[in-house]
């Protein structure tokens, strides 16, 4: 009898410790947000606004590299007639 009562004792304390858990778990900004649909929503959009936004920054900052080293380029004589039309065509298309 006392060994069955020290482990009832004893698992009623790790129940006790795991409901513990639990709500600390709960109480969890994690769980917070993602607690109701309208912030999972709105949370969501945000995070493809962020996005959008780094993929077209990071690929107008990567073709502006890419123009300014072909323009560097004119001076090789295989390629120089071909970056030089490039160029001129990107310029025609600014206008």
């Amino acid at each position: 009898m006392i060994k069955e009562n020290n482990i009832l004792n004893t698992d009623n304390k790790e129940v006790k410790e795991l409901k513990d858990a639990i709500k600390n778990f709960n109480n969890h900004n994690f769980f917070k947000i993602y607690n109701s649909i309208r912030t999972i929503l709105y949370v969501s959009f945000l995070k493809g606004l962020v996005s959008g936004l780094g993929w077209i920054l990071g690929a107008t900052i990567l073709v502006s590299l890419l123009t300014y080293t072909l323009s560097q380029i004119e001076f090789i004589p295989i390629l120089g007639d071909l970056v030089s039309q490039l160029i001129s065509e990107i310029e025609a298309f600014e206008r």
